[in-house]
């Protein structure tokens, strides 16, 4: 039997109201799949921070290394900035532990309905490969005269060479295995002069390297309106770290909701432990009400078990997913049904 150490960060808002689905699904999994899990759960979070001055305890890194990966809820809420929420514990993990690509799925799934007009599950299918440690979330920069009327603010994009080589690899060995084979660019070098024309360089570098996979490049402006206008045309998109972010959180909307959409933040060296998470955030507005679509957590579950190596207990989940979809009228409220985050829960467990 596989046996894995999880690390639990339930963090704040909905993610610990959907966390606890995402367990119950993954260990309904287990007995099908002869695997097993031991969860040890960290209450870090921004009832941490009001309590200590921290999102997370000094070594909270070193006491995350020993697992095998981390299945985190959601960082932030109201009375703690979002910069420091984030900066205290998402980031430093992400960074720390090496996790370079963030890999978001965007695809509907059978019984979803798209605001799209007319657009279908074979419509919506692709990933978005987003760079994770560097980019235009750098920490360089800051700010001079503050309160006057001379305050000025610089923040500093950093791309190197080895971090969006390495992207850009991830994606197209991704698209190798895909049916479509093909590797979309997010860039816009017509109007950022250093960083964006040296990303379009290494995208024609690393693209002359996979001479059987097609690839194109959008400006982010109108790329985000093909988005709408085109969901078929995407495959593979591979994107900077606020650009990935951004179309990351596009791509489920248009696939029917976010509350559906998981990530997966990969070290794919697998020298620290990965990191599996929903895009939706804490939801403060819904949070405590029971109400929170609990998918995008369940599917992150299925990206960890894939990443781990069971492929079959994966695709068991997604599958679970989309069954409880098409053959019941189980709907979260951002789906326009009135199913709670267990009852929704439950069913997906049912469903394995």
């Amino acid at each position: 039997m596989a046996s894995y150490k999880i690390a639990v960060i339930p963090g704040d808002g909905i993610g610990k109201e959907v966390v606890p689905e995402g367990i119950r699904v993954l260990e309904a999994v287990t007995g099908r799949f002869d695997i097993s899990f031991k969860w040890d759960e960290f209450t870090w979070s921004c009832e941490t921070y009001a309590r200590t001055g921290r999102m997370m305890p000094e070594d909270g890194i070193e006491q995350l290394r020993q697992y095998d990966a981390i299945f985190l809820g959601a960082v932030g809420f109201p009375g703690v900035s979002d910069h420091v929420s984030l900066w205290g514990l998402l980031i430093p993990i992400r960074r720390q532990m090496q996790q370079c690509i963030n890999l978001r799925p965007v695809r509907m799934l059978q019984g979803m309905v798209s605001p799209l007009k007319d657009r279908g599950p074979e419509d919506i299918d692709f990933f978005i490969v987003r760079e994770n440690n560097e980019g235009e979330y750098s920490e360089i920069g800051g700010r001079i005269y503050s309160g006057t009327e001379d305050e000025t603010v610089v923040q500093e994009t950093v791309f190197t060479r080895q971090g969006v080589n390495r992207v850009m690899r991830f994606a197209f060995e991704l698209a190798r295995g895909r049916k479509a084979r093909h590797v979309t660019s997010a860039t816009k070098s017509n109007g950022i002069i250093h960083t964006m024309p040296f990303w379009d360089e290494r995208f024609a570098a690393i693209a002359a390297e996979y001479p059987n996979i097609r690839t194109d490049q959008y400006h982010i402006d109108i790329l985000t309106a093909n988005f709408v206008l085109h969901p078929d045309w995407f495959d593979i998109v591979v994107a900077s770290n606020l650009f990935g972010d951004i179309l990351s959180d596009l791509g489920p909307a248009i696939a029917g909701t976010i509350g559906i959409a998981p990530s997966a933040n990969i070290n794919p060296t697998r020298e620290h432990p990965s990191m599996f998470e929903p895009v939706h955030g804490s939801a403060p507005d819904i949070a405590g009400k029971g109400i929170a679509n609990p998918i995008a957590q369940i599917w992150s579950g299925a990206m960890m078990l894939d990443h781990l190596g069971h492929t079959e207990a994966a695709v068991a989940v997604e599958e679970a997913i989309e069954t409880v979809l098409r053959t019941s009228k189980l709907r979260t409220p951002d789906m326009g049904g009135r199913a709670t985050t267990s009852e929704l829960g439950k069913a997906i467990e049912e469903a394995i």
